[in-house]
C-alpha cells in the first residue's frame, strides 16, 4: 500500500477486510522467494492438496505452506516431518482464515545425501520395471531430416550443435525449455508432449553439465518415462559427472555433448559424402590408368584410321564402279523383261478362247464340263452352248456321227 498523508488517511472511506488482503496479496504474490527449512508437519488435503509447515533447524521461525496436488506429484517427494528440503515460491493471505501461507511452485530435497538416496530408489524401481533395458533401445534413423530439439534458448547448448549440425537439408523444430533444477521438469514435460503430436524422426534434449541440485529435472520420474515412452528415437546430450541422469538412461542414445549428439545425426549422411569421394577416386584413378596404359593403342589405332581412310576411299571407288554396271544390268534386264512380257502377251491374247468365240466359234458343255467328241453326249441331254456374246441352252434331240456318215 502507498503511504497516504494523515489528513487524507482520515477522510479515505474504510477498507473491507477482503479488500485490505486483496491488497496485500497484490503486493507480496509478485515476491517470489526459494527458502530452506525442515518440515514439521505434512498432511494431505481433501483435495489432494498438501499443506505442511517449515521451520528453521534451530527451531526460531515457522512458516506455513502449500503445494498443490499436481505439483506435488509432479516432483515425486512424499513429504514427511523431520525431512529437510528447499522450497520456491511465493507468500499470500488466504481470506477465509486470515493465514499467512507460502504457495511452493516446488519443492525439492536439501543436501547431495538425500538427492543420492532419492536418486538410487527412483533408479532400482525403473530399473527394475525393464525402462532401461538394452533391447527397449531403438536405432537413431539414418538419413533422419525431421528433427525436434528440447533445450533452453539461453546458453552455448543450442548454438553449439546448430554450428555442429552441417548442411544436410535437417528441418529443425526447437522449444524453449528451462534445464535447470526442479521447475525445470514441466517445462520438459510440456515440450515433449508438444512434440508428441508433431511426428519428429528424432527428438534431442540437451543441456549442459551440472550438479545433482542442478540436474533433478532429469531424474523426475514423470520425465525419465516420457522420454522412454516418446513414440520417436530420443537422443539425450546431458552432460553430467558421476551419476548419469535417469532421463539418459531411458533415451535410445546418450552422449555428453551437443556436438555429440550433432555428430550421431549427421554420421550417416557424412557416410555418403565419405563413400562418394572413395569412388571418385577408385572411379578417377582407374580412369588415368586405362589412359595412360591406352595411349600407344590410341596412337596405333589412329594410324589404322587413317590407313583405313585410304582403303575406304578406294573401296568407294570400286564400289561405285560395281553399281553402275549393276543398275546398267538392271535396266538390260528389266527392257528384255519386258519385251518378253509383250511376246507372252501377244501369244495369250491369241490362244484367248474369247477370241476365238468373237470369230464365230462356240464352246459345248454339259454338266458344267467342256465335251469335245459327240461320245460325251446322249441324246437328252441339256447343252450349253457358250458364244462370245452369250450362252444358248438347249436340248439334244439327236446325234450325227460324221465317219459313219462319210
Amino acid at each position: 500500500m502507498e503511504h497516504q498523508d494523515q489528513s487524507n488517511f482520515f477522510d479515505a472511506a474504510p477498507l473491507s477486510v477482503a479488500q485490505f488482503i486483496g491488497q496485500i496479496n497484490a503486493k507480496i504474490k509478485p515476491i517470489n522467494a526459494k527458502i530452506i527449512g525442515e518440515v514439521s508437519e505434512a498432511k494431505p488435503g481433501p483435495t489432494g492438496h498438501v499443506y505442511f509447515s517449515l521451520k528453521d533447524e534451530n527451531g526460531g521461525a515457522v512458516i506455513p505452506c502449500a503445494i498443490w496436488k499436481s505439483r506435488y506429484n509432479l516432483f515425486g517427494i512424499e513429504l514427511k516431518v523431520g525431512m529437510k528440503i528447499i522450497a520456491t515460491g511465493h507468500c499470500e493471505i488466504y481470506p477465509p482464515s486470515g493465514r499467512l501461507s507460502f504457495i511452493c511452485d516446488s519443492i525439492e530435497l536439501s543436501g547431495v545425501g538425500a538427492l543420492k538416496a532419492a536418486y538410487d530408489r527412483l533408479f532400482k524401481k525403473l530399473e527394475s520395471e525393464g525402462l532401461f533395458a538394452a533391447k527397449k533401445k531403438r536405432p537413431i534413423p539414418r538419413f533422419a531430416r525431421k528433427i525436434g530439439i528440447i533445450t533452453s534458448r539461453q546458453g552455448a547448448v543450442i548454438h553449439d550443435f546448430l554450428n555442429n549440425i552441417g548442411k544436410f537439408g535437417f528441418q529443425i523444430e526447437f522449444i524453449d525449455s528451462r534445464v535447470e533444477g526442479q521447475l525445470a521438469a514441466e517445462d520438459l514435460l510440456a515440450a515433449i508432449k508438444t512434440f508428441k503430436k508433431r511426428k519428429v524422426e528424432v527428438l534431442v534434449v540437451m543441456r549442459g553439465g551440472g550438479s545433482l541440485e542442478a540436474m533433478m529435472a532429469f531424474n523426475n520420474e514423470f520425465v525419465t518415462r516420457a522420454i522412454a515412452a516418446f513414440p520417436a528415437p530420443v537422443i539425450a546430450a546431458i552432460g553430467h559427472d558421476k551419476d548419469v541422469p535417469l532421463a539418459a538412461m531411458a533415451a535410445d542414445a546418450a552422449v555428453s555433448t551437443p556436438t555429440a549428439a550433432a555428430n550421431l545425426l549427421t554420421s550417416s549422411w557424412q557416410e555418403i559424402f565419405r563413400a562418394l569421394d572413395h569412388y571418385e577416386n577408385i572411379i578417377f584413378g582407374s580412369y588415368k590408368k586405362n589412359l595412360e596404359q591406352n595411349k600407344s593403342e590410341l596412337a596405333r589405332r589412329v594410324q589404322i584410321l587413317a590407313n583405313f581412310k585410304f582403303i575406304l576411299g578406294d573401296t568407294k571407288r570400286r564400289l561405285e564402279s560395281i553399281i553402275t554396271k549393276a543398275i546398267a544390268a538392271m535396266e538390260n534386264g528389266i527392257l528384255a523383261a519386258k519385251q518378253n512380257i509383250a511376246h507372252w502377251q501377244i501369244l495369250i491374247e491369241s490362244h484367248d478362247p474369247n477370241r476365238q468365240l468373237k470369230l464365230g466359234y462356240a464352246i459345248a458343255k454339259i454338266n458344267g464340263k467342256i465335251i469335245k467328241s459327240i461320245k460325251h453326249a446322249k441324246v437328252g441331254q441339256d447343252l450349253d452352248i457358250i458364244l462370245g456374246d452369250g450362252i444358248i441352252n438347249s436340248n439334244i434331240k439327236k446325234i450325227y456321227d460324221r465317219k459313219k456318215e462319210n
